[in-house]
């Protein structure tokens, strides 16, 4: 059984690497070697395929999907990702394959959003403010207790981030299409009844991926039924915001702060009124940038590689028709 892998991602797991598995490495450089010897992207053939986390970052990722597209025969691929709506996955997963995606990023990511939220909350700008000016003024914040965060997309990254603000004292209400008792969130709703929610939330955090049901999800009337003082948070994808809408609202106040790591054009242009915004926060789609990742990222693809090979059913399944 041959595995599409990247050299140093082989590198640092070979030890573990279960009997039977034979890695055709992906260099950095793009070439292809087989057991030592060179093979031609043409003559590639693999059953299994691994796009790691630094893959994605750092390495020749253009030449491994390019592989991924015209394999024959590919039974099983590995995301190194979190998310699943760019259409080169499509077209891997029409071809039969089973893809599965990554939940590595959950920790750094929920960790991002509980930073930069309790930034807004104690106005973390005004204290610096107040040392950079020698100002011995008091200096008063917002408590997360007791606030009520809406998390739209409670999956592996939305649960992280729903037992972080949990901890703080917040409850959490937990958006996904099908529910489950399990789920640790202090209330569970399907995505119809969002709009019925948002009036009670403190924070609103978008974890969701982008679908036909999410494109501009939060737009002129959803920010409208939002607190005045409420914070807004995406970490998912720019196009669940009506960018127009928002901007709007913020001039008018409302919400109180968005805190936005993804927008619908990227890089953000640097004429963007985003950019210079008081009640603005952004990043450049870097929320989920721990070198940590790597090592969990392992880990989801070892587990899995275990159970693909004892045909036990596999982990994060991408399910394109759901």
């Amino acid at each position: 059984m041959n595995l599409l892998i990247y050299a140093p991602a082989y590198e640092r797991i070979r030890a573990r690497m279960p009997e039977g598995v034979t890695p055709l490495l992906l260099h950095p450089d793009e070439s292809l070697t087989l057991n030592g010897r060179k093979v031609a992207p043409e003559d590639a053939r693999f059953d299994i395929a691994w796009a790691s986390t630094d893959l994605y970052v750092k390495g020749p990722g253009r030449a491994a999907f390019g592989l991924l597209t015209a394999a024959k025969g590919l039974k099983w691929f590995q995301s190194g990702a979190a998310g699943f709506d760019h259409p080169i996955f499509a077209r891997v997963a029409a071809t039969g394959t089973i893809m599965t995606r990554s939940d590595a990023q959950g920790i750094a990511i929920a960790e991002y959003v509980l930073a930069r939220t309790l930034e807004a909350f104690q106005d973390a700008a005004g204290r610096a403010a107040k040392q950079k000016a020698h100002n011995w003024g008091r200096h008063e914040f917002r408590d997360v207790w007791g606030t009520t965060w809406l998390v739209i997309g409670y999956g592996a990254i939305g649960r992280e981030i729903g037992i972080r603000a949990r901890a703080f004292g917040a409850r959490v209400i937990g958006v996904r299409r099908t529910p489950s008792a399990n789920d640790p969130a202090d209330e569970m709703i399907t995505p119809d009844q969002v709009l019925a929610a948002v009036p009670r939330a403190d924070v609103v955090v978008l974890a969701a991926p982008h679908s036909d049901g999410t494109d501009k999800l939060v737009n002129a009337g959803f920010i409208a039924a939002m607190k005045d003082d409420a914070v807004l948070v995406n970490i998912a994808r720019g196009r669940l915001v009506d960018e127009a809408a928002l901007l709007a609202g913020l001039d008018a106040g409302k919400p109180a702060t968005a805190i936005l790591d993804v927008f619908e054009k990227e890089p953000l242009p640097t004429d963007s009124p985003f950019w210079d915004h008081p009640r603005v926060m952004l990043s450049a789609h870097c929320a989920a940038d721990s070198p940590m990742n790597v090592a969990r990222g392992d880990e989801v693809f070892l587990g899995n590689l275990t159970r693909y090979l004892k045909g036990e059913p596999l982990r994060l399944v991408v399910d394109f028709n759901g």
